[in-house]
């Protein structure tokens, strides 16, 4: 586990799915089920591997890889309708991020590899869009992905600060990844049993909600 910096954040940059918004599930179930109907059939430990933190476009190319078939025109549109069918039903905030956020007194943001309708609708379902208000940012938006660390670069500028002044959270490797090499401070949420590799990636590790305020505001 790496050290707390020692100057609290000025900023704080979320990312989306697992630390927002508990969706993981979902997109891994629905994940599963497209994977066996076109032949890939992958324990969890698998699809943690393959897919956790990696863009649609990547996974598409996980199962073209696999398959040797073309999924690209039919795949995403199936998956995003079957996904968002789910969040409308099953969506619900992380644990302990709603008493988070209320206790921060600091600018806060989103940085997704989402696409930003899928962002602006999770946060609305689990109560959460008017924490951020418009400081929402997609990867799709700039066509690069975690682990460039394209989005946070561009949370952080628009949100008026340089990287040694924010951190990221994230609970990915992926993300990690992106986070530090972009010269910020990362914080990855342990939620599969990866604390190794969130802390392989250059992350500090937590375990629930409830520790980060502590981990970034010790004083407070």
């Amino acid at each position: 586990m790496n050290f707390s910096p020692v100057t609290p954040p000025k900023c704080i940059i979320f990312d989306c799915d697992g630390i927002l918004v508990d969706s993981e599930h979902i997109t891994f179930s629905v994940l599963a089920e497209m994977s066996r109907e076109v032949g890939v059939r992958l324990s969890e430990a698998e699809l943690e591997t393959n897919f956790l933190g990696k863009s649609l476009n990547s996974i598409i190319a996980f199962l073209e890889a696999e398959t040797g078939q073309s999924l690209l025109a039919t795949f995403e549109p199936d998956f995003r309708k079957r996904t968002f069918a789910k969040f409308k039903t099953d969506l619900k905030p992380v644990d302990g991020i709603k008493e988070l956020l209320d206790r921060l007194t600091v600018p806060v943001c989103v940085a997704s590899s989402g696409p930003p309708h899928k962002i602006r609708m999770n946060l609305k379902l689990t109560g959460l869009a008017g924490y951020f208000g418009e400081n929402t940012f997609s990867c799709y938006d700039l066509k690069r992905w975690k682990p460039d660390p394209a989005v946070f670069l561009h949370a952080a500028a628009t949100m008026g600060y340089p990287p040694a002044e924010c951190v990221v959270v994230e609970d990915s490797p992926t993300g990690i990844k992106g986070a530090v090499d972009g010269g910020f401070t990362a914080y990855g949420l342990t939620r599969h049993g990866n604390d190794q590799m969130l802390a392989a990636a250059g992350a500090t590790v937590y375990h629930h909600h409830d520790e980060l305020h502590e981990l970034l505001f010790p004083l407070n």
